[in-house]
């Protein structure tokens, strides 16, 4: 019997640190470059994401990562993890690309790595997904999110016209944790989380919004049990699936590998299959 055919390996770009900036003390910049960058394949979407490959300490693995030949040859714990995060910036002009990490202190793989990144560390990724940009021809935009959000947002604001009527809703963990966000025309508010219950502030806030009048579209990104609450407030509110962008990027009480494996079932789904 033939054995089964595999799909080739997506395209991965392998770049090396040049500096970290500490945004908050829960944010940390990793600005990137290398002679792969020029080659990247960019693309506008405001909230556009890579999958970066993490090796464990002491791998003598190296790039490109072919993950579905690897698994067959070496042990589970020597693979790569990989991680999804918002690419903030590339800038081919200055030579960069910019990611920005939510660091919980050791927490989690991709947050540490940033933490301790020195200058010519490297990191692969592959090539770059997204699917929401602001719509000039909306009358309203609403920006929605918490710190993991960040990135997506402050693209968008720095991609609106002046004359966009934008609403930002942020929450933080405290007013040490609100980034600066770029210059825009949009009203930015931003809310202190509930320790105890990530994200419900936030739902509570977008619920008692002023809700503007005409087409509004909606980005809204974070902890999945505020963003499973938000989706029937949302829908009530008559936001047209089209001008929704509702995703969740973490959810309280999981690790990521839990939170990407429950992706597939009914409890990490925003929309019910």
């Amino acid at each position: 019997m033939p054995s089964p055919t595999r799909r080739p390996a997506a395209a991965q770009t392998t770049l090396q640190v040049i500096e970290t900036i500490r945004l908050t003390p829960g944010l940390v910049r990793v600005v990137l470059g290398g002679t792969e960058l020029t080659d990247f394949p960019d693309r506008p979407d405001t909230d556009k994401y890579a999958k970066l490959f993490f090796p464990p300490a002491g791998s003598t693995l190296r790039p490109p990562y072919d993950l579905a030949t690897l698994r067959d040859e070496v042990a589970f714990d020597e693979l790569p993890t990989v991680r999804t995060y918002t690419i903030r910036r590339v800038d081919l002009d200055r030579g960069v690309m910019e990611i920005d990490f939510v660091v919980h202190g050791d927490t989690g793989v991709a947050g540490p790595w940033a933490a301790n990144a020195q200058p010519g560390d490297e990191l692969t990724m592959s090539a770059p997904g997204g699917g929401f940009s602001p719509d000039p021809e909306a009358d309203s935009i609403l920006l929605i999110g918490d710190e993991s959000a960040i990135p997506a947002i402050s693209a968008a604001l720095e991609s609106l016209r002046d004359d966009a009527h934008v609403t930002v809703l942020l929450e933080s963990r405290s007013a040490e944790h609100r980034a600066d966000l770029p210059d825009s025309p949009a009203r930015v508010t931003w809310i202190d989380e509930d320790h105890d219950a990530p994200g419900a502030q936030l739902v509570d806030a977008v619920a008692a919004l002023e809700w503007p009048a005409g087409r509004v579209q909606v980005f809204a990104h974070g902890e999945r049990g505020a963003m499973k609450a938000l989706r029937p407030i949302l829908i009530e509110r008559g936001v047209d699936r089209s001008d929704l962008s509702l995703s969740a990027y973490w959810a309280a009480g999981r690790t990521e590998d839990a939170f990407q494996a429950e992706k597939r079932l009914p409890v990490g789904q925003i929309f019910p299959a």
